[in-house]
């Protein structure tokens, strides 16, 4: 057997790898996913591991959906991740345990998160068995519990620079036993302020701030402060829900309103003076 934890390199493909480590779980790759990175969850000595890889050189199979970068492109969003692994130490954060450079470029070795993940097609939202609806319907304290980790891991990724790009429910690992997030997938995140390259940037358009969508405009710290606002807007009203009730307060309300103004200047400047604002106002309404 083969220690994903103590290999940085081998000559052989990351599907040969993974199958030599230990007993695979889960295989994920064009089926359940669009990017072109190939992922198995993966039952070792050490533990259930994740692994990441940016996928194979070859070209998509048929039927596989669309594909936004080439291979090179996927690389370089895998070693961005493992740069804002390595400069951001939180709870929430995936924990990024090795990197191990394949045949087919790097493979990033993970714990296995807790919990399941939030985010699920569209089709699939009504669904009471969902992880997504059985999130939904979870008490107003554990959703709100998410929150303010999902807030304060990104207050931690803010002091190192980090911008959020394709922050939506699908990132979100919640193990509703335990009231624990795990955030997963944030490759797209950028290292300080940019502007929009794209056009269309990565993401959910239920959660992507209108400068995402805008090419050459500013993307900084207020894009990544209106995510959160829609993310929290979007848990607190994901069934029939005022926002003012399930926030606690319309105070806490007027809080996430700031964040999800269409006009940047108009939002918190900060993530950090968002969180601030939030912590204050849920406080106010106990």
């Amino acid at each position: 057997m083969i220690d994903l934890l103590s290999l940085t390199r081998t000559h052989l493909t990351a599907e040969h790898l993974v199958l030599s480590a230990g007993e695979v779980l889960a295989r994920y790759d064009h089926l359940t996913q669009d990017s072109g990175n190939i992922s198995w969850l993966v039952r070792t000595g050490e533990g259930d591991l994740f692994v990441k890889t940016a996928g194979t050189h070859a070209p998509p199979p048929a039927g596989a959906t669309v594909q936004y970068l080439d291979h090179a492109g996927r690389v370089r969003l895998l070693r961005s991740a493992v740069e804002l692994a390595r400069s951001v130490e939180h709870p929430v954060l995936a924990r990024l345990r090795s990197v191990i450079e394949t045949a087919d470029g790097p493979a990033l070795v993970y714990d296995r998160a807790p919990g399941e993940l939030v985010g699920v097609p569209s089709a699939q939202r009504e669904d009471p068995t969902s992880p997504y609806r059985r999130f939904a319907t979870a008490s107003a304290e554990l959703r709100l519990e998410v929150l303010d980790q999902l807030l304060d891991a990104h207050v931690a990724l803010e002091s190192a620079g980090w911008v959020a790009c394709d922050l939506y429910d699908g990132c979100l690992m919640v193990d509703l036993a335990a009231g624990r997030l795990t955030l997963i997938d944030l490759d797209t995140y950028r290292r300080g302020a940019s502007v929009n390259d794209m056009g269309r940037m990565f993401g959910s358009s239920r959660f992507m701030a209108p400068e995402e969508f805008e090419l050459g405009a500013p993307l900084d710290a207020r894009t990544t402060v209106f995510t959160l606002g829609r993310l929290v807007r979007h848990v607190g009203t994901g069934l029939t829900e005022d926002l003012a009730q399930f926030c606690g307060g319309a105070e806490a309300a007027e809080v996430v309103d700031r964040a999800t103004r269409p006009v940047c200047r108009e939002r918190f400047g900060t993530v950090r003076e968002l969180a601030a604002a939030w912590c204050a106002a849920r406080r106010s309404a106990r």
